[in-house]
């Protein structure tokens, strides 16, 4: 006798879908597709005067960090409401894709492969197209092998990232373009500098899909407590920030995003008790993505 075919369920288990978890994460995806829009439309041909207009570009950056943002407060916001949801954490990697993954390969594309590969000694415009997408396939493996990674683990609770994490990846690409950009704001061309974003974007492909663990932070929140000296660093580095104003984004960023990627390396070779005083927090809103 044949087997009975097994019929959709209906109305057992509803697909939950939270609002402002998911707002922001929409506010994600809407930063990285106005950074491509401003990438489209920049014009980086030099004027009557030899000056390049960056305008564009240095917006679509600022939509790229911004993007970064949205994606750092939408899965705590879950989390502290104890609201997170699968539907949640695929559309978190969607709007990452794009975001982190098209967006940056995209603009190290136009502003600097573009070139490279265009006349002697390579006159293979190609090239520059492959190398861009060693990125985004890098990034969205990242992202499908985090996502099988949650669901195996039954949520997700682990406090490790495995590979570099690609909002981290994009803020470091971002922060550095935009330092050079500014760097070299008059110039006809970002000069020698303008190989730095290419060789971190190859690099960060690799470092992506690597199994370098880093901390995720996760614990870190409003019922989070720390440490007397943490409190103190944390108050000065704010300080800091209301001091430098817009120079925290062409000098700090870069920074603080390089020591994140090299702590991966030396984090292994640290004492647990310095690991634990470094990335320990005592809170309750420990999870996965939303």
């Amino acid at each position: 006798m044949a087997a009975p075919i097994s019929q959709p369920q209906s109305g057992d288990e509803k697909l939950k879908i939270y609002f402002l978890p998911n707002l922001l994460t929409a506010g994600n995806l809407f930063c990285g597709f106005v950074a491509l829009t401003k990438i489209v439309e920049a014009n980086l041909d030099p004027s009557a005067d030899g000056v390049v207009n960056w305008l564009p570009i240095k917006l679509a950056l600022g939509f790229i960090l911004l993007a970064c943002i949205f994606d750092l407060f939408d899965g705590r916001v879950a989390r502290m409401a104890g609201v997170e949801s699968p539907f949640g954490r695929e559309f978190d990697s969607l709007a990452d894709l794009v975001s982190f993954g098209v967006a940056p390969a995209f603009l190290v594309h136009r502003v600097v492969l573009r070139d490279v590969f265009q006349g002697p000694p390579f006159d293979h415009p190609e090239m520059g197209w492959f190398i861009a997408s060693i990125y985004l396939v890098c990034g969205a493996f990242r992202l499908a092998r985090f996502n099988c990674l949650a669901a195996m683990s039954g949520g997700g609770s682990s406090k490790d990232f495995l590979g570099f994490p690609i909002p981290s990846a994009a803020g470091l690409v971002a922060s550095l373009t935009l330092l050079i950009i500014q760097l070299n704001e008059r110039e006809r061309s970002l000069g020698h500098w303008r190989f730095v974003p290419a060789v971190v974007l190859v690099f960060l492909s690799a470092m992506m899909v690597s199994k370098v663990k880093y901390p995720s932070f996760k614990a870190l929140g409003l019922r989070s407590t720390s440490t007397f000296t943490k409190a103190i660093l944390t108050a000065l580095l704010l300080g800091l920030m209301l001091v430098l104003r817009e120079k925290i984004i062409f000098y700090v960023l870069p920074v603080l995003f390089t020591i994140y990627l090299l702590y991966g390396f030396i984090r292994p070779r640290i004492s647990r008790k310095m690991r634990h005083e470094i990335e320990e927090e005592d809170g309750e809103d420990a999870g996965e993505a939303h």
